[in-house]
């Protein structure tokens, strides 16, 4: 998953990302109203996870906003990403508010770092119409243990491949655009270019192939996982 993490305690934040990158997600962090509203313009994600406590900016000294209005912003222009709601002690009147604003769940601090993954997990595979697991003949995607196999064997692959591959099987037999593939796996201030992706698509038919799956190319379009004919 893509995360937008928008948290304005920067050890919280710092600690956060760094378990949710461990875990294999991308995260993007933001610390201030202004900062979350740009990112979440101009980078699609999987998931946003929204502190309502936010400063303006990460200016010392800037005068405090509101995380809702970040997402009322996003909602109105027609943005459906799912949205996890942290609020402070589970405070009944703030997740009445994330709710009315257009968030998909809340979770109260503290909370627990493996529940709010699972959390977005679930979010996005409502939103996505997908399973943890996921199969297209002999290969095989736990998305929850993130590992693929074909048939009983491991398929041990490096992170950039598992992503490319990830996209593809969200949900298997859905053409997905290089745009979409580079949008997904770019970095914030480095873009994954077109022959980068196209090593990525070459390794991993090597690796799919004599398994019945393949990556097919969609002149125009993107690239399509399917089953042999």
């Amino acid at each position: 998953m893509r995360i937008l993490l928008i948290e304005d305690d920067a050890v919280l934040r710092e600690v956060m990302a760094r378990n949710l990158e461990r875990a294999g997600h991308r995260v993007d962090p933001a610390g201030s109203v202004l900062e979350a509203d740009h990112l979440w313009r101009v980078q699609p994600f999987d998931a946003v996870l929204l502190d309502l406590q936010l400063p303006l900016h990460e200016r010392p000294g800037s005068a405090m906003g509101n995380g809702l209005s970040v997402l009322r912003e996003a909602r109105a222009r027609g943005d459906r990403t799912p949205v996890l709601v942290l609020t402070a002690h589970n405070r009944t009147e703030e997740r009445i508010a994330g709710l009315d604003a257009g968030a998909d769940d809340y979770l109260g601090k503290p909370f627990d770092l493996a529940e709010v993954e699972a959390r977005l997990r679930a979010l996005v595979r409502r939103a996505q119409g997908t399973d943890d697991v996921a199969q297209l003949g002999e290969l095989r995607l736990d998305r929850r243990a993130r590992r693929f196999a074909l048939g009983d064997v491991p398929l041990d692959l490096p992170a950039r491949e598992f992503e490319v591959l990830c996209e593809l099987m969200s949900p298997p037999g859905h053409a997905v655009s290089k745009r979409q593939l580079s949008d997904k796996l770019s970095s914030y201030d480095e873009a994954l270019g077109d022959n980068a992706l196209e090593a990525f698509i070459s390794r991993l038919r090597k690796k799919l192939m004599g398994s019945g799956v393949s990556i097919r190319t969609l002149r125009g379009i993107g690239y399509l996982l399917e089953l042999e004919p």
